[in-house]
């Protein structure tokens, strides 16, 4: 046991396994991230006994992760990870060349005890108390809410609507959540990895496309992304062929972002796209919107977009009230953290907040897969299930 120790300490795979256990079994909150086209692996250790709750005035926050819920707490609040520690890993060099960088490990631990502990503190209490709510969608679920949809917006009563389902999958003994995570971590080099552990709530693990704002120095960014095809053949984004359907709903979100421009009477900006991006083995089209917030004297515009972009309508529908109260009504499922917001807050001066999209909750025996779908009147349900079927996917074929 010892000499596999020895051996294995720089090896990245045991070291994320000894640093997430440890972190778990003393009760701390923990986030893991890499940003897109990135090779730096982001650690962040929150020391504190209980979950932390704050205001999104994110340019008076300390260096930390935020971590927002779909639906807005009766508060308004967002649960907040402080980095009492923070360290980097860059992903393409050896890690024992990385060794006066990255924290010494506080405890070394064999393989099957990294799996015993991480499983042991994937069930918590609370979080499986809210679980039971929550059933898998079936197809006839879905097509049903999605025709739903489609009538709500032929009578006039929204533009467009963003039902979501949850599929489960079934964790069994051999799963290694440090495998699944470093899978992800390579196969998505355009996504938001990421991985946060907060007790009593809930540990998740994901790679987001979409960015929700980000600020860094005096410019600040956010993009509309919307429309969903499945890459194929050696040149996916040159062969792309999209329909009126999915330019109109990738339109959709743009518009939204320009009107909450409009309602805090911000006239300069530039606006790019849209464009087809690769994200994973989807197609989408995207638009980004670039502000100077020293030229426009609007240096808390993070924090006032923030505020009016969640949730978007890339993730809700339009218009937004009213495709929230049709998704309460109908949608039958609690969405906790999925189409929320996560992100480092702070960090090295720089601000990055995306949505929380192809994510997994993990619990001890489950992992809770969560996609959406964005509906206009020329959506056809079964369509519409398959591309949830290719979202839950992103993440799910990494769970073994």
């Amino acid at each position: 046991m010892q000499k596999a120790v020895d051996i294995a300490v720089w090896d990245l795979e045991y070291y994320l396994g000894c640093l997430i256990a440890t972190e778990m079994q003393e009760g701390r909150q923990i986030a893991l991230w890499r940003k897109p086209k990135s090779n730096i692996l982001e650690i962040l250790i929150d020391k504190s006994e209980q979950p932390k709750r704050v205001e999104l005035n994110i340019e008076e926050l300390p260096s930390g992760f935020i971590v927002h819920p779909f639906e807005d707490q009766v508060d308004g609040k967002a649960f907040f990870l402080e980095a009492d520690n923070y360290f980097k890993i860059d992903l393409s060099v050896p890690l024992e060349e990385q060794a006066d960088r990255v924290d010494p490990l506080r405890k070394t631990l064999d393989p099957d005890q990294i799996k015993g502990i991480i499983q042991k503190n994937l069930g918590h209490t609370e979080v499986e108390t809210e679980l039971k709510s929550n059933r898998a969608c079936s197809k006839k679920d879905f097509t049903d809410l999605v025709e739903k949809g489609v009538e709500a917006i032929k009578e006039g009563q929204l533009i467009k609507i963003v039902p979501a389902r949850l599929k489960k999958k079934a964790l069994g003994k051999g799963f290694d959540l440090i495998k699944s995570l470093k899978s992800i971590l390579y196969a998505y080099p355009n996504a938001f990895i990421n991985f946060f552990h907060i007790p009593g709530v809930g540990t998740w693990l994901g790679a987001s496309p979409e960015i929700l704002i980000q600020t860094k120095g005096d410019a600040f960014y956010t993009m509309s992304l919307a429309g969903t095809q499945k890459a194929k053949g050696d040149n996916p984004m040159k062969n792309a062929a999209w329909t009126q359907k999915e330019i109109e709903e990738q339109a959709l979100v743009s518009r939204y972002i320009v009107d909450c421009f409009k309602k805090i009477r911000l006239r300069e900006y530039e606006e790019i796209g849209p464009k087809t991006v690769l994200a994973g083995n989807l197609l989408h089209l995207r638009s980004d919107f670039r502000v100077d917030m020293k030229a426009t004297n609007f240096p808390q515009l993070g924090s006032v977009m923030l505020k009016l972009l969640q949730p978007t309508s890339a993730v809700c529908g339009m218009p937004r009230n009213k495709a929230f109260e049709f998704l309460r009504t109908y949608e039958k499922l609690n969405r906790s953290l999925f189409a929320g917001f996560i992100g480092p807050v702070n960090v090295e001066g720089e601000t990055s907040i995306y949505v929380n999209l192809r994510t997994a909750r993990l619990t001890e025996k489950e992992a809770y897969l969560y996609a959406g779908a964005g509906v206009t009147e020329d959506s056809v349900p079964e369509k519409e299930w398959e591309e949830t079927e290719m979202k839950c996917e992103i993440i799910g074929k990494h769970l073994k």
